[in-house]
């Protein structure tokens, strides 16, 4: 597992281990607690796909350049943010 896998394994289980304890120690109604877990769970989407996305501008960088490839348009950076936006819509 690399570094970067292991950050983001670690936020996850950091995020469900924080959403699980305000759940069970809300002193708020079980709207507010839904509210509030909606939120976090946007929160959380929102940062997974920053983390996707630089990860795959990086790969799509690295790959151009040990292929010697020129970036044409831009092709393989819209290519690689479709299969992020892709992977996080799922």
């Amino acid at each position: 597992m690399t570094s970067d896998q292991k950050v983001i394994v670690g936020f996850l289980l950091g995020a469900a281990a924080g959403t699980l304890a305000g759940i069970l120690l809300a002193p708020g109604s079980g709207e507010e607690t839904r509210k509030k877990i909606t939120d976090k769970a946007t929160d959380l989407k929102d940062e997974l796909s920053t983390q996707i996305n630089t990860s795959f501008g990086k790969l799509s960088e690295q790959v151009t350049n040990s292929l010697g490839l020129k970036k044409t348009n831009g092709v393989v950076d819209q290519l690689t943010r479709k299969v992020a936006n892709e992977t996080v819509d799922a």
